[in-house]
């Protein structure tokens, strides 16, 4: 499913246009992109959490020469699913 997918799945849930579903879809995804660029964690009840983790800096390998270079630190989004959502997936 991608972002149009569920704007139409939003539209024939809720009696709205397809362009007012995915202006919603574009507005919560925006909206939660802001919040962890703020460094705030985003929890939906009954769905789960995204969260900012940073990853330090270390060592890698460049693959065709074998050569040791400097991975820089950087930050990434995690998810970690609700109750409900694992409950849905496994049972």
């Amino acid at each position: 499913m991608n972002n149009s997918d569920l704007a139409d799945t939003i539209a024939a849930a809720h009696e709205l246009t397809k362009a007012d579903a995915r202006k919603l879809v574009d507005g919560v995804f925006a909206a939660i992109a802001d919040a962890a660029a703020k460094g705030d964690e985003i929890a939906l009840n009954g769905f789960g959490k995204f969260k900012v983790k940073d990853t330090p800096a270390r060592e890698g390998r460049n693959p065709s020469t074998g050569a040791t270079i400097q991975i820089a630190a950087s930050k990434k989004l995690t998810f970690a699913p609700a109750k409900a959502v694992k409950d849905k997936l496994n049972g």
